[in-house]
């Protein structure tokens, strides 16, 4: 089993956690492969030294057995979706973040987490994934979370949205979100779109501070190819996917669809997504 370490270095990193996780890898007896920037931190943090033939930049080295596991938050997560070496590869969090719906071991769990790895008891989910169908530069053209048209400067943009051909609406404000169910507590959340049980096969647009008080989110199928037409007057705008930002010029089409592949997200302890919802939300807590 090879396990393929990741975190990013403006992380507050728990020295005692890192020594638990450290302490595992070497009982069970893990290859691993850890980037860099972390790789340093933990050096730093702790009396564990770390080789260079366990320490990767951009590539991490692969036995076809792999685990990725991510140290930090959902955005750290997220910044290592382009590290699996398949897209089966198997990918847990451990969660020294804030809010964390992804990764879902909160960090006391540390040595379960790694017996569990180390048994094949780990369960896992199937995450739906949108696709950008036409990128017009090299960037990586998956989303886990959200595919978003953001205005660039003080000026609010239109987006006309079709799906399959057919136009919904031309949205006039500060963008348009559309997202995955697993996004759906994302940056959907916080624009008024609905909490989506991540196995719905679906995705959700949220137009943002849409400047017609009637509109509102829309929940499609995950079947459907979506086509984005920007008209922006300062002649420009933003795309993101998920945390990656790129620059968008006036009249771009943007087309999305559901991606081929999956995330294959481990669920450990078995936390559901209700649990996560009730625990991150406060769902039920009487604070009278």
């Amino acid at each position: 089993m090879n396990i393929i370490l990741f975190s990013r270095k403006e992380l507050k990193h728990r020295p005692e956690q890192l020594l638990t996780m450290f302490a595992a890898i070497e009982r069970h007896g893990f290859e691993y492969s850890i980037n860099e920037d972390f790789a340093n931190m933990i050096e730093a943090l702790t009396e564990i030294r770390i080789s260079a033939e366990h320490r990767y930049t951009n590539s991490p080295r692969s036995v076809g057995n792999d685990v990725l596991v991510t140290y930090g938050g959902d955005g750290t997560l997220l910044d290592a979706l382009s590290l699996r070496p398949t897209p089966t590869t198997p990918v847990v969090g451990i969660n020294c973040g804030r809010l964390g719906y992804l990764t879902a071991d909160k960090g006391e769990g540390i040595e379960e987490l790694f017996n569990l790895i180390a048994t094949g008891g780990l369960k896992f989910e199937e995450r739906r994934m949108l696709r950008v169908m036409n990128p017009t530069e090299d960037f990586m053209p998956l989303a886990l979370n959200e595919v978003t048209i953001l205005r660039h400067g003080a000026t609010m943009i239109s987006v006309e949205a079709q799906i399959d051909g057919k136009t919904i609406a031309t949205y006039h404000g500060d963008g348009l979100i559309v997202s995955t169910p697993t996004g759906s507590t994302a940056y959907s959340l916080s624009a008024g779109g609905p909490v989506v049980d991540p196995m719905c096969r679906c995705f959700v647009l949220s137009p943002l501070a849409p400047h017609n008080l009637t509109m509102r989110p829309i929940v499609v199928p995950d079947s459907s190819r979506i086509t984005l037409k920007l008209n922006a007057r300062d002649g420009e705008a933003s795309l993101s996917l998920d945390n990656r930002t790129y620059r968008l010029n006036n009249s771009a089409t943007v087309e999305l669809a559901a991606a081929e592949e999956s995330l294959i997200l481990a669920t450990p302890h078995n936390n559901t997504f209700y649990d996560t919802l009730r625990e991150k939300m406060m769902w039920g807590v009487d604070n009278r």
